[in-house]
């Protein structure tokens, strides 16, 4: 989810994906056998004595085997949809580690030093959640990119990937604070050509994505509050590629920048250089790519999708540092506009303030909205659909009074000049 950049300053950051593997735990099958020994008995002698006379088998019928129960295989595969809890498939929480880069200068010891490297390992408990969520996020994310095609409906394409996600983590989210347990990040975004980012269908939307557009897939999931923010651009018009190609390029490079002590500004201008030297046709007039100089990367707190630190993606001489512990999303943008997003459109996307003071809230509606907002997002970013989810309605004018008094944020779309095209890719690291 896209961070907007201070006028005086520009900071920005995006992330690493999770890698691509299945556990496959054992399954053990159940035998057994009921035997049942039956005795004719008869007054008689003759029969007793054709019975001593006969064989002993004969006295005995054989013992009757039951095909053994089989126990109900574990599932070592994704459906598709992907319907199959990820805890399911890694049921020792042995999750993929993802993309792992080796530290480089001074911090070169982190990986030489046995005591650094155990002292590490005792304090990266949390990790367990961010790799679940990444794997989530990484199942979800490879089912997006297969199944969106032209013609789809933005609400279809929100549906799909959400439930997906609330499915991979086992989480629906409509009894009360299930949210908050494990779920979306946020909203997932769908920014179409000169939409940068925040756009996602209110209820009754019917734009449809076509064949010549440009869309900015933004995906969030937590496990326990730990959020995993990647995005992604499709486009199905090949002329669009390089766009892509400088976009996704200067997010690697980005990525490959970060690390502890690493300085925020200096990485922005290793990401500008990158994006800035693609040029893309259209039409048969050449734009350059330019970095969105007001979108950044930023930090990740639990259930808070924007942190205090950001990264821009042009240089700038924010000397600010990287610190051990922190956990960044490293996202760019690139436009063949100006290069400068404004806020324009139908809010969708909300969150809570965390630093929101104490209010006295008249509005009824206000205070009511609230109490769900508390019991079922916290601080994580919501939208109108998840409200209409839950069973609100009738809930704008309660909304609105809850921004204006600052308990909580609202979240425009952000737009370059019309006729432009935008792309993001982002990454957590």
């Amino acid at each position: 989810m896209a961070a907007q950049a201070p006028t005086d300053e520009l900071s920005k950051l995006s992330m690493s994906d999770a890698a691509n593997t299945n556990g496959k735990p054992n399954a053990n099958t159940a035998t057994g056998t009921n035997g049942n020994l039956n005795h004719d008995d008869d007054d008689s002698d003759d029969d007793a004595e054709e019975a001593a006379a006969a064989p002993a088998a004969g006295a005995a019928k054989k013992k009757k085997k039951r095909k053994p129960k089989k126990k109900k295989k574990a599932p070592t595969e994704q459906s598709d949809p992907p319907r199959v809890l990820i805890s399911q498939l890694f049921p020792n929480k042995n999750y993929p580690k993802g993309e792992e880069s080796e530290y480089v200068g001074e911090n070169r010891y982190r990986t030489t030093n046995e005591e650094k490297r155990h002292l590490d390992n005792m304090n990266s408990e949390f990790l367990t959640d961010y790799r679940h969520a990444a794997e989530a996020h990484r199942q979800a994310r490879q089912w997006a990119q297969k199944n969106i095609k032209p013609g789809q409906t933005l609400t279809e394409i929100a549906n799909g990937i959400e439930d997906s996600v609330r499915a991979l983590v086992g989480h629906q989210g409509l009894e009360e604070g299930d949210c908050m347990v494990a779920g979306m990040g946020f909203p997932t975004g769908l920014s179409i050509n000169h939409c940068a980012a925040h756009y996602t269908p209110n209820a009754g939307n019917k734009m449809v994505l076509q064949q010549d557009d440009v869309m900015k897939v933004d995906i969030g999931v937590h496990v326990n509050g730990r959020i995993v923010d990647s995005a992604f651009t499709l486009a199905f018009n090949p002329r669009y590629d390089p766009l892509l190609e400088a976009v996704k390029a200067a997010t690697n490079e980005g990525v490959k920048q970060a690390g502890i002590d690493a300085r925020l500004g200096e990485i922005g201008g290793a990401i500008q250089e990158v994006m800035e030297s693609y040029e893309v046709e259209i039409n048969g007039t050449t734009h350059p790519v330019k970095s969105i100089r007001n979108l950044n990367g930023h930090t990740i707190n639990p259930y808070s999708i924007h942190g205090s630190k950001s990264v821009p993606i042009v240089k700038t001489n924010d000397t600010t540092k990287m610190e051990e512990g922190d956990v960044f999303a490293i996202e760019t943008f690139g436009s063949t506009g100006n290069g400068y997003v404004h806020e324009e459109g139908e809010v969708s996307h909300y969150a809570k303030r965390g630093d929101a003071s104490k209010v006295d809230l008249r509005l009824s509606s206000a205070k009511s909205l609230l109490n769900v907002i508390n019991k079922n997002f916290g601080t994580l970013p919501f939208c109108r659909r998840y409200l209409d989810r839950l069973g609100q309605d009738k809930y704008l004018l309660g909304l609105n009074n809850l921004v204006s008094n600052g308990i909580v944020e609202s979240y425009p779309p952000l737009v370059d000049k019309k006729g432009s095209y935008t792309a993001q890719f982002e990454h957590v690291s």
